[in-house]
């Protein structure tokens, strides 16, 4: 078994401990952020922590208003410019806790007067320690390059914060359910895709909604264990321009949200089609519009982590038919440090 599958398996169990790991520090920044009141939000991540940080923006303006922007790291690492944000949150999360430009950009944070929250594995890192609340993913050791249950784990922490933040019963009882799912999510087959994907140079990756930080993680898994190019958009923007590329043997990899966001990706998928494009979408149960299964919906926002945990396992077995070892992708390694 490859340490990534060995990973993936895992994640259920990573999501199930984090409640009990991040009791205390949920509870002092709800207080905090309850004194506070921000009016903005600055996330600063990169690679899968980047698109973790895309689905919290989905989750802060959606159940609370508050408008979210990525900070540019090297504003503070290479030109070493402070930005305003007295009084505000700045949240930051990488899996290692060491990447050089996201700490320095923490603390320059700190120094300008924002609430600094680290959404770390790693939390004896120098991340961990220029913020002023960690927030811990709580995987375990992740020893596989390309990150799984970290990711996993990162999307969970943001649930439980944004539930605690929101008072939302509904989604704290979701997330309480998402272990089970995640494993029941593990075992649904996705080799319809096997054979379109593994002899193509080139893919899309459409989600919009909850969906759309799960479509840039997927693109990024496809270039990284499977050497096969992938770029992702959300199903609206992908109608202003890059449906140019649209063609036969271009396939666009579709996840569907079970929000109401879902009728606009249906009919989206629809048009493709009659653009004769090779549209993979996930479908529960029998629905018209596979062979991607998913889990009967549950809440949009888990439904949306259940959707990366099964392409997961999909992503491993199509490196492997590409003859593609992922325990040991060409160029990488685990932690990478930029300035």
């Amino acid at each position: 078994m490859s340490r990534m599958e060995q990973e993936i398996a895992e994640a259920p169990q990573a999501v199930a401990q984090q409640e009990h790991v991040l009791g205390g520090s949920l509870a002092e920044l709800g207080a905090r952020l309850a004194r506070m009141d921000p009016r903005v939000i600055v996330t600063c991540a990169r690679g899968s922590s980047a698109h973790a940080a895309t689905f919290g923006k989905h989750l802060f303006e959606r159940y609370l208003g508050i408008p979210v922007a990525a900070a540019a790291p090297n504003i503070a690492a290479v030109y070493g410019r402070q930005l305003g944000l007295k009084d505000q949150l700045f949240l930051a999360i990488s899996q290692s806790g060491m990447s050089d430009d996201i700490v320095e950009a923490a603390r320059a944070a700190k120094s300008s007067g924002a609430l600094t929250v680290g959404i770390v594995n790693a939390v004896a890192s120098p991340l961990a320690a220029a913020c002023d609340i960690v927030l811990p993913m709580a995987a375990g050791p992740e020893v596989s390059v390309a990150a799984t249950k970290t990711f996993i784990a990162s999307l969970a922490a943001l649930l439980r914060l944004t539930a605690r933040w929101t008072k939302d019963a509904a989604m704290e009882q979701a997330v309480a359910r998402l272990p089970e799912r995640l494993a029941a999510a593990a075992q649904l087959d996705w080799s319809g895709a096997l054979g379109v994907l593994a002899e193509s140079s080139s893919l899309i990756t459409i989600g919009r909604g909850p969906t759309l930080a799960i479509a840039r993680e997927a693109a990024l898994k496809l270039k990284e264990n499977c050497n096969l190019h992938a770029e992702a958009f959300s199903g609206a923007e992908f109608v202003h321009g890059p449906v140019a590329l649209v063609e036969p043997d271009y396939p666009i990899l579709m996840f569907m949200p079970t929000d109401a966001a879902r009728p606009g990706m249906e009919q989206l998928a629809a048009t493709l089609r009659g653009k004769d494009a090779a549209v993979l979408t996930t479908a529960a149960g029998d629905a018209a519009g596979g062979p991607l299964p998913a889990l009967a919906p549950d809440h949009p926002d888990t439904d949306a982590v259940c959707l990366i945990q099964t392409f997961y396992g999909m992503a491993y077995r199509l490196a492997a038919r590409r003859g593609i070892d992922v325990d040991r992708p060409r160029h990488l390694q685990k932690v990478t440090r930029t300035r």
